[in-house]
């Protein structure tokens, strides 16, 4: 609801004045750039923080949605969407904008550790030096209300790091991103934000997909896809692996700044991320250890989060997982359904970003981060003991406060073990749907027949008394003194275990109703799912508070997806 009491910006304009570039006015460009035309062919970029390039606009772009939540809290005027001018920017249509010249773009390199380790296959050149944002454009960047601002561009064509492909995305991986990113943060969870999306019905491109009701876990056959632009918008998209480019540049004494641009680049991400909890007037490596000790709590309170509300990243690679702490980068990302430790909706993902091993992922990110940071204090042996001893510490933090969640989610004052090992075999062995259960939990039933609206299958007698058996249990250690305990409790469970996810079946639903350009269903998902702990209309519960129909367990597209987008 709009605030009459805000200022509002109106016009394209206003928009632009509240530029503030600062990462590409404090950092290094790339050197070679100038020399290079418009810098959209796959190259190697041997040093700078950036590659100036300009976006490729799609044909004809087509208007499908903008989050109305997000542009109120950045106080941008409902017109402001109608605005030719805005239309061309966040279409990627740069060129054609009247105010061009106060407009920078750029693209970002970064490297690739996989599980911790350093990877280099997926450079052309084999030395990592093209690897980075292959379709990812950063368009503008700004301060609103007191709060810094990058706006970046998502299928906005080729850049240096596109390794030879198209630099697009689909329709289909656009509309993903776009409704996750606002129903992450309706999920109180740190993440990107989504401004606008916008396709084209006159630009398709090729990509791998499955034969419908397939069940291969492989795509089999090449389609036509519309494509589309989205625009995320993040406090900063400094990643891990950003950090760690220029920490194995530094290593290996690959130029003769390349130490000079580590420090640069993390000096700069305290500026962006830590500014506020980091004095600037500290030395550098007192500025070190009280970011290894920040990021650190930020991975760690994220992973937790995500664990609570059945989220799996699904390609938790260094170059997804953002410096700042937050979520980024929903490519293969899936919410879990039927309960299952190993749930990864990724076919290429593995066991390694399963659900309940995303501790495990986000602690080798961690330690890819902290050998980052390494090369700037490595002549002092105090600050570098004092910097390993965080890193050995991650894994104890982080069990403390999975512990605490769950402990949370059932609404307990302490972790139980054995009630909480138990539950986890009933999950399993009942075949329990994660977010209904621990909803219907919340309501505080008289009795374990209330809980059976999670269940995918009957229950045989055995089943039957272990479930009553846990129920008593759990029933005696909530402590519940009277009613007015129980609707507290009620209440705050409620407030940590939601009732609506964005299910992968929905999703479908949404993204081919969208290929037909009827854009309802999308925009139907997107206000039901960024309310996603309220209580809404019945015929919203009956539609989206359900179990996976059977018919789609294992179909490909549905129950897993490739990479392709």
């Amino acid at each position: 609801m709009k605030n009459i009491d805000k200022k509002y910006i109106q016009t394209f304009e206003e928009f632009l004045e509240l530029s503030d570039y600062s990462f590409v006015n404090s950092l290094n460009p790339d050197p070679d750039s100038k020399n290079n035309y418009d810098n959209k062919f796959s190259r190697e970029v041997f040093s700078g923080h950036y590659v100036e390039v300009e976006p490729t606009a799609i044909k004809e772009p087509i208007y499908i949605s903008h989050s109305k939540e997000f542009f109120d809290e950045l106080g941008f005027d409902e017109k402001l969407i109608n605005s030719d001018d805005f239309i061309k920017m966040f279409s990627a249509d740069i060129s054609n904008i009247k105010n061009k010249d106060k407009i920078k773009t750029w693209a970002t390199g970064y490297a690739l550790s996989i599980y911790g380790r350093e990877y280099y296959a997926q450079c052309p050149f084999q030395t990592g030096n093209a690897y980075g944002d292959g379709r990812a454009i950063s368009v503008f960047e700004a301060i609103i209300n007191d709060k810094r601002w990058e706006f970046q561009l998502k299928g906005a064509g080729k850049t240096p790091y596109c390794r030879g492909a198209d630099g697009r995305a689909v329709l289909r991986s656009s509309i993903r991103e776009f409704l996750a990113q606002e129903h992450m943060n309706a999920l109180n969870i740190p993440t990107s934000r989504s401004l606008t999306l916008f396709t084209s019905k006159k630009e398709q491109v090729r990509r791998p997909w499955f034969k419908d009701k397939s069940y291969s876990y492989d795509p089999e056959l090449m389609i036509n896809e519309d494509v589309a632009i989205s625009t995320r918008v993040a406090s900063s998209f400094l990643r891990v692996g950003q950090i760690e480019l220029f920490a194995r540049r530094a290593r290996k004494n690959e130029h003769k700044n390349a130490l000079k641009e580590l420090e640069m680049i993390v000096l700069h991400l305290i500026e962006r991320e830590y500014k506020k909890e980091i004095d600037k007037d500290l030395a550098l490596e007192d500025k070190i250890l009280l970011l290894a000790g920040k990021f650190q709590d930020r991975l760690i309170s994220l992973v937790v989060n995500w664990i609570r509300v059945g989220f799996c990243q699904g390609n938790f690679n260094s170059d997804n997982c953002a410096a700042g702490g937050f979520t980024l980068d929903y490519g293969p990302f899936g919410f879990m359904e039927m309960f299952d430790p190993k749930y990864q909706s990724w076919t290429g993902g593995g066991v390694h970003f399963s659900f309940l091993n995303q501790p495990r992922a986000a602690e080798k990110n961690f330690r890819s981060f902290f050998s980052s940071l390494k090369p700037l204090i490595n002549s002092n042996k105090e600050y570098l003991e004092k910097l390993e001893n965080i890193e050995n510490g991650f894994l104890n933090i982080m069990q403390d406060k999975i512990e605490n969640m769950w402990a949370s989610k059932l609404g307990l004052e302490s972790f139980d073990f054995k009630l909480f090992e138990e539950l986890v075999n009933l999950m399993i062995e009942t075949k329990v749907d994660y977010t209904i259960f621990f909803r219907e939990l919340s309501n505080i039933p008289d009795e374990v027949l209330d809980l059976e609206k999670s269940f995918y299958d009957k229950l045989d007698e055995n089943l039957k008394n272990r479930w009553q058996k846990w129920f008593e249990s759990w029933k005696t250690k909530i402590n519940i003194e009277d009613e007015e305990s129980k609707e507290n409790l009620i209440k705050n469970m409620k407030a940590i275990n939601p009732k609506y996810v964005l299910r992968e079946w929905h999703l479908v639903w949404a993204y081919k109703e969208a290929q037909k350009e009827n854009y309802e269903s999308l925009k139907e998902l997107e206000k039901i799912m960024i309310k996603p702990y309220e209580e809404q209309s019945k015929d919203i519960e009956e539609k989206y508070y359900s179990k996976k129909p059977k018919e789609y367990f294992g179909i490909a597209g549905v129950s897993h997806v490739s990479c392709s987008s």
